[in-house]
């Protein structure tokens, strides 16, 4: 027994090094550098974020991140879209309270909603929203859903405005890439890279999805990654404000000295001109003749005066007469300007109708509107600027149609 015994005791002597040195090895094992960055990051994010003084007072932050009406969220990204805060700032209470409820949007026409989205342009996203919120109440009982293949699935509502949604409005681990977060990214770790090029794009992704994953409050901290790069972490050629960034410390680009040149140009594409000749014609009850665009295209479903477009050149004045019906009061346009979308430099020349004598009271194109119901009309900012010309006829309209940007 003694002799058992001693075996056991030996054998345990044996062990217990073996045991110690795994002990150790795990101590020592190396930890996921990306990982680390991702906790670390997503700590000082909510932190700083929740600081007093840190996050910008807006109307849609009314609830705390993760908490919001996820209809809110729908259209306030869509505002958001290739357009100033401080524009949607402004603007997005007047949407809500004209259309307060998805279902109400829902039912609304969509000439209503391109009048009340008019002068914030990319009217494409109005179009989206009015059939989405229509989705919406046809497919999902009127409540938005929580996760984002569902929300992949309404019109205009791609991955970063699907992952904007679970995240904001459900506090759901949903990553987003939209600029400014790809612009954080890039320089917190130091890759040089377009933030649209195509391989850049899949590693964004997957660096949104670490972080994410890493919160505990995830939609705090894609708030605060938004927020960041809108205040602070700054697009050349300004100058990054470091001195206040709560990543400071974890930046690779920050330590390199590159954040000037992360992230790198982004490739363009030639832009397209159009040459847009626009009648303003008045009767002499003050009565403008416009007209509706087609469904498709650039302004669809919009209105305007009267504009005879060509990729080539303008249209001489005879051919606008003759186009129109009407007679140009001028041997030179009164205004020329450019207006730039997306992809084209509209050029727009602005000529002085007068309405044809025939005793039919209907134009040969266009139909007449009082000038009071311009306010009720989709317009793109471009013809807001011809339309209202005239300050007398600004002031007569109202503050529903302030004046172009």
């Amino acid at each position: 027994m003694a002799a058992e015994s001693g075996k056991i005791a030996r054998s345990n002597d044996r062990g217990s090094p073996r045991r110690t040195t795994s002990a150790r090895s795990a101590r020592q094992r190396p930890v996921d550098p990306q990982a680390a960055v991702a906790v670390e990051s997503a700590r000082a994010l909510q932190a700083w974020f929740n600081t007093p003084g840190n996050a910008r007072a807006l109307p849609w932050r009314d609830r705390p991140a993760g908490e919001r009406d996820a209809y809110v969220v729908l259209v306030a990204e869509a505002m958001l879209q290739q357009t100033q805060v401080s524009r949607i700032a402004d603007r997005l209470p007047k949407f809500l309270a004209r259309f307060p409820t998805v279902s109400r949007l829902a039912a609304a026409s969509q000439d209503d909603v391109l009048a009340e989205w008019s002068g914030l342009g990319y009217y494409r996203r109005a179009r989206n929203l009015h059939a989405a919120a229509r989705m919406v109440v046809d497919s999902h009982g009127g409540e938005l859903p929580n996760d984002v293949e569902s929300l992949r699935s309404l019109p205009g509502v791609g991955r970063y405005t699907a992952g904007a949604i679970a995240s904001l409005a459900f506090d759901k681990h949903e990553p987003i890439v939209d600029g400014n977060v790809a612009r954080v990214l890039l320089r917190l770790h130091g890759k040089k890279a377009a933030s649209d090029d195509r391989a850049a794009q899949a590693w964004l992704w997957e660096q949104s999805t670490n972080l994410v994953r890493a919160a505990k409050r995830p939609g705090v901290v894609n708030e605060a990654i938004m927020e960041l790069g809108a205040t602070v972490c700054l697009p050349a050629p300004a100058a990054p404000r470091c001195e206040r960034c709560p990543l400071a410390s974890l930046c690779v680009a920050r330590a390199q000295g590159t954040t000037a040149r992360i992230p790198t140009v982004k490739s363009r594409s030639a832009r397209k001109a159009l040459y847009a000749s626009t009648l303003l014609v008045r009767r002499r009850d003050g009565a403008l003749l416009v007209e509706q665009r087609p469904g498709g295209g650039m302004w669809s479903c919009m209105w305007q005066a009267v504009t005879v477009e060509r990729h080539d050149r303008h249209a001489t004045a005879h051919e606008l007469s003759v186009e129109t019906g009407t007679r140009i009061a001028a041997d030179t346009p009164d205004e020329r300007f450019i207006h730039r979308t997306t992809h084209r430099d509209v050029h727009f020349e602005v000529w002085t109708g007068v309405p044809g004598r025939a005793k039919s009271p209907r134009p040969r194109r266009g139909e007449w509107v009082d000038p009071r119901r311009l306010s009720e009309l989709a317009l793109s900012n471009a013809q807001r600027r011809i339309l209202f010309r005239d300050a007398g006829l600004f002031h007569e309209l109202g503050p529903l149609s302030p004046r172009p940007r």
